[in-house]
């Protein structure tokens, strides 16, 4: 049997939620992504960005507490997080408008 998201360290329910909502169902999944593609899918399926959300997740696979992220590595984590936001934020097809061309009632028909 696999095990839940929130076996890994740092993380909890709300997360587990938010990984199944990106189709993330065990940590075994969350961790052969890695922290950037999940959090990349986290972003696509409507997580608002947060920083401390990403690095959270980092930490948690390290094994280290959520606020052990801290000077030059806290700053490399940031340039990271901001390239992953950038990424998806700036795609027109985000969000509702997206959904809505999914179903075949959006501006992009």
């Amino acid at each position: 049997m696999s095990e839940p998201v929130s076996s890994i360290r740092n993380l909890g329910p709300a997360m587990e939620t938010a990984c199944a909502r990106a189709g993330i169902n065990s940590a075994e999944e969350l961790r052969a992504l890695g922290a950037d593609e999940t959090y990349r899918r986290l972003l696509m399926t409507g997580t608002r960005p947060h920083f401390i959300g990403y690095y959270v997740i980092e930490m948690g696979l390290h094994g280290r507490p959520w606020n052990d992220c801290k000077g030059a590595e806290k700053e490399a984590l940031r340039v990271r997080f901001d390239a992953i936001v950038a990424s998806v934020t700036t795609s027109p097809d985000h969000g509702i408008e997206r959904i809505l061309d999914e179903i075949g009632v959006g501006r992009h028909r």
